[in-house]
């Protein structure tokens, strides 16, 4: 066993070189810096780029060509850096470029606390796009998981020609853990779909899949537009063709989302109490959860590690059993009604709290106690 001692933070980026990351742009910004740290020392020796922006919009668009140009790219940021890469999400997401992008979450809104942690952007990731089609957004709870996670990041953003998000925390991305780096399997690494043909249709797929791909720059013309296109990459107001595409741009991911879905449970039987969380509040869940099995009050829970898409039928099959479910946030409550929305025939109790402080195991315990 090698014991390795780092921050989720340069777990991530260690994880995005496992998986072929070969490009970085970023701004610094507590606490994400230290992914950008962490690539500019690991990258260059081994081939790779890693630019400062002169601001996160710049960042942004230096991942975005990059990945155009067939590069595997990560940009790191928090809460305000999020803000103003929301134009080119929408870009990345409407023209099916691939990249992923660490969100290290702190306390907000706006400027908000830069060095205590929240799940502060949970909805804004889903939502902070124009149009609603949807994202694939992962959440760790630990460094290690941090180190797996951008590898699947990775490789959905391959596969679905999308943004990937991971939503890390201040509080994971900035704690030092020890865990063994050697002993840990990753998923097989997966690469963009490249075209093979005479005819190249840059937006040309199957209604539930991402189009082959072909770098801009090439010998092959590629067309890029971040208007309404139809498989040419020509701008078009035709409604049919317009729906077409809307339609398989969520049908990429709705469709895959039961092999999208990730998470880890712990199921106690003869209990009815359910607790569902996500993150670094996950740990805390746990520790309370096994001090309450020792005063004879097991409980069963389960830790969301894909938030979007929504995995709804895992939430629906591991409820399906318990008569009580709680839902424990670092926020106000930015998840709970999806819970609700796919449990609308069982009681959902909600805890929440945004003030820059953990949520502690007693106070969950106390949520679960005076039920």
């Amino acid at each position: 066993m090698a014991l390795s001692f780092m921050e989720g933070n340069e777990a991530l980026a260690r994880g995005a070189i496992a998986a072929g990351c070969n490009f970085f742009a970023g701004y610094p910004i507590t606490p994400a810096t230290t992914i950008f740290n962490s690539m500019l020392q690991m990258l260059p020796p081994k081939g790779g780029i890693c630019v400062q922006g002169e601001d996160e919009i710049a960042s942004m668009g230096y991942c975005i060509g990059a990945a155009m140009a067939g590069k595997k790219a990560l940009t790191a940021t928090s809460g305000p850096g999020i803000s103003l890469y929301s134009e080119q999400i929408s870009f990345a997401i409407g023209s099916e470029i691939p990249l992923v992008i660490a969100d290290v979450q702190r306390l907000g809104p706006s400027t908000g606390s830069a060095t205590r942690g929240a799940d502060s952007d949970i909805q804004f990731l889903r939502w902070g796009s124009t149009s609603g089609v949807p994202v694939i957004v992962l959440v760790p709870t630990d460094a290690l998981d941090c180190y797996v996670l951008a590898v699947h990041a990775f490789n959905y953003a391959e596969e679905f020609r999308c943004p990937v998000f991971i939503a890390s925390n201040k509080e994971i991305g900035m704690t030092k853990e020890s865990f063994d780096l050697d002993s840990v399997t990753l998923p097989p690494i997966v690469e963009r779909k490249l075209f093979s043909g005479d005819t190249y249709l840059p937006f040309e797929a199957e209604p539930d899949a991402a189009p082959p791909f072909l770098p801009i720059g090439g010998k092959t013309l590629v067309r890029q537009t971040s208007s309404t296109h139809g498989p040419d990459g020509f701008i078009t107001i035709d409604p049919e063709v317009i729906a077409q595409n809307q339609e398989r741009l969520r049908n990429k991911i709705h469709s895959a989302r039961k092999r999208l879905t990730l998470f880890e449970e712990n199921i106690k039987k003869d209990c009815d109490t359910l607790i569902i969380s996500y993150g670094v509040t996950s740990r805390a869940v746990a520790d309370a959860a096994k001090t309450l099995e020792k005063k004879g009050y097991p409980v069963s829970t389960l830790t969301l590690k894909t938030l979007w898409p929504v995995p709804e039928e895992l939430i629906q099959e591991k409820a399906a059993p318990y008569n009580r479910i709680v839902v424990v946030e670092m926020n106000l409550g930015q998840y709970v009604n999806e819970i609700k929305r796919v449990l609308c025939n069982k009681k959902v109790k909600f805890y929440g709290q945004m003030n820059g402080v953990l949520i502690t195991p007693a106070t969950i315990m106390e949520v679960i106690e005076n039920e």
